[in-house]
């Protein structure tokens, strides 16, 4: 499934993983960790993971239409011009949308403030079959009100126990989940925002509340390290990714993406009646002249599928490989 080489040098569910050491202040976020290339060699490969990618998903598609209970959520949370949206476009663009359960979660609306804070959320998990994307997610609910004191701590503390058994209960139901912290600089944030205002196709995406979140950064940043801290948990932890660099964010969350699929294990579903009494069916309906083009392309429909499996094989077992491939 393409010629561009792997320069994983770890897999970036290790290397990205938020541990109990994490200190966001020291993170570079214009680092590639685990990656040992550069730009152009991350979008090749990034289109070469996105062949297998969008087989994986095609394959957990039709694994939730024969009666399977899996489905993978992923999670995106940054500020204001972390990515989340290129995330959504690049990545999950290089899959059938109709295997997708998109959803943007933005201030509540008056019916949402009526229910508990998971009700939005709950609403909106994906069915199996399905890779749905949180842009911004149940998270809001913690990092706001902590930045704005509009809870006490004790309120705080009660929603982060609640998110986590929350999400032990999605993973037990066949969902895994993959949480996503786009990380990006003080620095590089005001030049994204700042080319929004200098560029009149892109002032729909700005919001004069983007600087007023942009004057509390210290304070989101402490409460992302909090909510990092609390609720990385071992069936759903998070990853938290450098996003100076667009390119090594979309690469990062495409490989994400990709070993999680990969580790549900997912075959072509089986089917309950017979192939051949169908083709038999199939057959009466059609006309001679039909029926000799079809037979005429039986040898060659097995060798392609045969060559479509073992790419996929070896695609799989790249995807696999776990560690250092190169010392780094």
């Amino acid at each position: 499934m393409g010629d561009a080489e792997n320069l994983w040098t770890r897999d970036p569910r290790t290397v990205l993983r938020a541990g109990p050491d994490l200190d966001l202040s020291a993170l570079d976020r214009h680092g590639r960790p685990g990656w040992a290339g550069g730009k152009d060699e991350a979008k090749a490969f990034t289109a070469r993971r996105g062949r297998l990618l969008s087989e994986l998903q095609e394959r957990l598609f039709a694994h939730g239409r024969t009666g399977g209970d899996r489905a993978v959520l992923l999670v995106v949370q940054g500020l204001d011009t972390a990515g989340k949206g290129g995330i959504v476009r690049h990545v999950i663009g290089m899959v059938d949308p109709q295997g997708v359960a998109l959803r943007a979660f933005g201030v509540p609306t008056e019916e949402e403030r009526q229910h508990h804070f998971l009700w939005r959320v709950r609403r909106a998990l994906p069915r199996p079959g399905l890779i749905g994307v949180f842009d911004r997610s149940h998270y809001e609910d913690v990092l706001v009100p902590r930045v704005q004191g509009l809870v006490e701590e004790d309120v705080l503390t009660r929603r982060f126990d609640e998110i986590n058994h929350f999400e032990e209960e999605i993973a037990a139901s066949g969902t895994t989940v993959v949480k996503v912290a786009l990380m990006v600089s003080y620095e590089e944030q005001g030049l994204r925002l700042m080319e929004r205002l200098d560029r009149p196709d892109k002032h729909w995406k700005f919001d004069p509340g983007d600087v007023d979140t942009r004057r509390s950064w210290d304070a989101y940043q402490s409460a992302y390290a909090d909510v990092l801290a609390r609720t990385s948990t071992g069936v759903a932890p998070w990853y938290v990714v450098p996003a100076d660099r667009k390119w090594y964010a979309r690469l990062a969350v495409t490989e994400l993406l990709t070993r999680t699929l990969v580790d549900l294990d997912l075959h072509w579903p089986g089917v309950s009646w017979d192939v051949a009494e169908q083709r038999r069916r199939l057959a009466a309906t059609m006309s001679e002249e039909s029926l000799r083009e079809a037979a005429s392309g039986v040898e060659d429909r097995a060798a392609e599928y045969r060559e479509s499996e073992a790419a996929y094989a070896a695609a799989v077992a790249d995807a696999s490989s776990t560690e250092s491939r190169r010392g780094g």
